[in-house]
Order: C-alpha cells, then structure tokens, then sequence
C-alpha cells in the first residue's frame, strides 16, 4: 500500500470542499468467522496493518480541500469507531449513529442533509464504503479529484470498475460512447447477470462494474431524493431534526429513521435520476466480499496457497488458509478455505464461498454466540478476552486504558477474583480505596459496591476470575458512571450467561455540530 497523508483542512475550508462520507454499517457474514457482528470485516486488518475502515479514512484524507470525514456507523459499534479513529489521528465532522440498518438511501439522506447545514449546499460528498480495497491511492485520489469537476455541475458521479472476470455477485454499469470527457454517460444499471452475459461484460468497453461509491452536490442528491423518494426524505429530515448530540455521537431519532423506507441508493436515487455519469477508476478495487478475495492476491508458495499465521502445508494447493492462534497444517487437499479463530473454524471448498452467509444465518437460528462475538471484545476503556468459562465461572483477561476507569457497580449473583499483571490499579470496594501492582490480588465478595481504574501511564493488565450461581450481565447495578449512566443492563439477544458481554459506553469524544 502507498504511504498515506492524513492532513485535513478544517470543517470550514473555503472553496471547493469535499466531505468524505464513510458508510461503516454492515456485518461481512461470508468473511465468518473472523468477521462478527460485534466486530464486522470493515474493522479488521485483512490488507495492511490498518483496517479497512482505516484504509478508507486515510487514503481520502490525502484529497485536496477535504473536510474532516463524517462516518455513519451503528449504535454496537460506536466504540470500534472512535478506537479506529483514534488510532490513526484522525478527528471526524461527527459520527451518525443508525438505530437499525435500513440499506444505503436513508443513510445517504442523513448524510446530505448533514453536509449541507455543516458546509453549504454546494458542498461535494463523497460516499464510500468502508469495506473495499483500493491499492492504489494516487489513482484513487486522482479519479476523486476528476469527478469533482463532474460532480459541481450537479451531476451524480459514480465510480466505475473496468470488469476482469465474469463477475456474478456484482451489479454492473453500462455507459454510452466515449464523448471527449473523462467522465462517461451512464446507459443502465444491470443487476447482478449470470455467468455468460457476465462474459460479455468482460470484453465490453462500455460496461463497468458498480463500485458502490460516489460523488455529489449536497443540493443535488437531496433535490433528487424529495422528488424521487419523498417519504424517505420526510421522515430522514425528521430524523436528524430530532436527534441527540453525545459527544462526537449524533444518535438518529429511532422512529423516525426506523419508519424510512429499507431500499439501497442505487434503486432510490441512482437507476432512476437523469443527471448522472460514471467515472473510470483503475485503482485496483476490490470489494473484499468473500475469501475467495486472497484468491486475487500473490500466493506465498509455489502451490498457489495463501496463508496467514501459523500454517504449514504438504503435497496442498490452491487453498486460502488463515490462523489466528493455533498451528493448521494441511495435507493432500486443495481449493479449500480454512479459517481458525479461538472459538470456531471453517473449512470450505472455493467454489462455495457465497454460501457461508447462509451457514451464518443457520447459526442464528441456533442463536450461537459465535455468530456476534470473538474472543477479544474492545471498550473505549481497553478490552477484554475471554480466557475459560462455564455454568458457574469465567476467566478473563482485561486490558484497561491508562487513566481510564469502570463505573462503580455492584452484583447480586457473582464475586469477582482480580490478579494485576501488569501495571497499578485503583481499587475500590465498599467504604475502602487501595493500589494494587504487579503479582497483587484482591477478592470482591458478591454484593460488595466496587470501582476499577488505571491511575498510571501504562495499560494496566488483569485477570480476572468471576465465580457464583448466575454470571449474565444483566447481574449488575451501577451507582456511578463516567459516562453518564446509571443501573442495571439487559444482555444482548442469545448472548449465554457464562460468556456475557460488558457494554462500557464511550469515553469522552469531541464534540459534534448538532444538525442546523
């Protein structure tokens, strides 16, 4: 991957001024198991040391006149978010929170509607998703600055991708003949086609694959989304009129948002306006939609394998193996996905890739808590790993940011064992407070009232050991919080009672415009 500069101008930048809109919902089910729905395939560091959230973030950051970047994400994964962006140096416009999925038109709704009343109505946004690879940033960046042009006249820019292979799990973009300009005239949309009218796309020079991304005035896609999707606009207005400010959060009224109609942009907007045109990027796009993805990739052996971790392999070929913890070897196979994590493994042939969403959805119905969540669960306090658990116990390893601290609790069901590894805790239980260090331990009996916090200038690393009759997270009673709440929690749907999920809600953020 090309270096990256992550200088931005201000909100205000005056001039032509691009907002980067970065669409981070979704759960990237066929990258199971190591995407989960607590932390989806956008999250993941699958092509660089950053994540593809990351990698989107940072390649538009280079764009000239480019405003600090508006993320629209979901409510589970407000904390991934502001942890990403963090890490990477990168302070956000504000960060949209969707109270459910509702596909990309109410979400592209909010988001005009936001980069109007912050930046003007002529304001150009830049939709993206946030879980596609582009390998080439200059190109990239180069394309973006093309269709700006395009995109200050009022027209919709698409971003088309000259097709390699008879792709059928992606839609396509047929374009008019060349007229002199880089930007070329949309013809029709074409859904998804089978392999043979696939085929001929390949060998078409007038046909594109459709990137999901795009470019417009602010004015111009809400002008389009009233006269086109009125219903959807009405309660998308209403629901950013109502929302809530927390910090860098802008929490969407739920109502509101939830009455917007499920449709995609593409059917709300793109295949039925008339002022829209495609851009050529070659850019080296990919979508990242399924394993098959490393199949693209250089292969690290002789054999045509693609492997990531601890693997070995004999007499294999042409297999994507990934290890996250444990030695896989494979021998005398070929054409299989192999993916290890600590709790689930998947082993499929190639040609089935598509078909692990639906193995995703089957563990639903099992309601599996593989399908949710790993091992390691991040807070804006730090994380946790689950270590072991059963009926009556569960061991953990927590990692608490310096400075950083838990609310002050109390459980009816459970007493807790904590040994420090690394680094000095504040420890508060009942009417005493107290440091622990390194090799230290102290034991909190059930009903006790408790307090956990790193004073110090490292992350401050613990075992923890949960023992007692009930251990479910909805066994908890908050008297204090940082963060602004306070009482009881109710577990998330199918989550077990011996492998619960501590909800921390965010640290302090930068403050977000509230919507005009």
């Amino acid at each position: 991957m090309d270096d990256y500069q992550t200088e931005t101008t201000s909100a205000r930048t005056p001039g032509r001024v691009i907002v980067p809109v970065i669409l981070a919902g979704g759960s990237g089910t066929r990258l199971w198991p190591l995407s989960r729905k607590q932390k989806p395939k956008q999250f993941l560091e699958l092509t660089s040391q950053h994540s593809l959230f990351q990698e989107t973030l940072l390649r538009s950051a280079g764009l000239s006149r480019v405003a600090a970047p508006m993320i629209v994400g979901s409510e589970p994964h407000r904390f991934l978010i502001s942890e990403q962006l963090e890490a990477i140096g990168i302070e956000p416009d504000c960060i949209v929170l969707e109270p459910e999925g509702r596909d990309t038109a109410p979400a592209v709704a909010i988001a005009a509607q936001q980069v109007a009343n912050r930046h003007g109505p002529d304001a150009i946004a830049l939709v993206m998703p946030a879980d596609h690879a582009v390998n080439d940033v200059d190109a990239f960046r180069a394309a973006v600055e093309s269709a700006m042009d395009v995109g200050e006249t009022g027209e919709i820019v698409t971003f088309g991708i000259k097709p390699t292979r008879p792709e059928t799990g992606y839609g396509y973009v047929r374009c008019l003949p060349t007229n002199g300009r880089a930007a070329r005239t949309v013809d029709a949309f074409v859904e998804k086609p089978d392999v043979e009218i696939a085929e001929t796309y390949v060998a078409d020079d007038a046909t594109y694959w459709n990137s999901g991304m795009f470019l417009f005035r602010a004015d111009r896609m809400l002008d389009d989304l009233e006269t086109l999707e009125p219903d959807l606009m009405q309660n998308a207005r209403r629901a950013l009129i109502n929302a809530e400010v927390d910090g860098a959060f802008l929490r969407l009224d739920a109502l509101a948002f939830k009455a917007c109609r499920s449709v995609s942009i593409d059917y709300a907007v793109m295949e039925r306006t008339d002022r829209i045109a495609l851009m050529p990027l070659d850019a080296g796009w990919d979508d990242v939609g399924a394993w098959t993805y490393l199949d693209r990739l250089p292969a690290d052996d002789d054999q045509g394998n693609r492997t990531r971790g601890d693997v070995q392999v004999l007499n294999a070929h042409d297999n994507i193996v990934h290890s996250t913890k444990r030695l896989v070897a494979l021998s005398g196979v070929s054409d299989l996905i192999v993916v290890e994590t600590a709790d689930a493994v998947l082993i499929a042939h190639k040609h089935d890739a598509q078909s692990v969403k639906q193995l995703v959805k089957q563990l639903e119905q099992l309601e599996r808590p593989e399908v949710e969540h790993r091992q390691r669960v991040y807070r804006p306090w730090g994380f946790y790993e689950s270590v072991a658990y059963g009926a009556r116990f569960q061991t953990k390893r927590i990692c608490v940011k310096p400075g950083a601290k838990l609310s002050l609790q109390m459980h009816h069901h459970r007493a807790e064992h904590w040994i420090i590894v690394q680094g000095t805790a504040i420890v508060t239980r009942n009417t005493e407070s107290f440091m622990l260090s390194e090799n230290e331990s102290t034991y909190i009996p059930i009903g006790s009232t408790h307090r956990l916090e790193n004073p110090g200038n490292i992350p401050l690393e613990l075992i923890e050991v949960r023992s007692g009759t009930y251990l479910g997270e909805d066994d908890i009673v908050r008297f204090d919080d940082v963060y602004g709440r306070a009482g009881g929690e109710t577990p998330p749907t199918a989550e077990p009672a011996q492998e619960p999920v501590e909800v921390e809600a965010a640290a302090q953020q930068p403050v977000a415009v509230a919507p005009a």
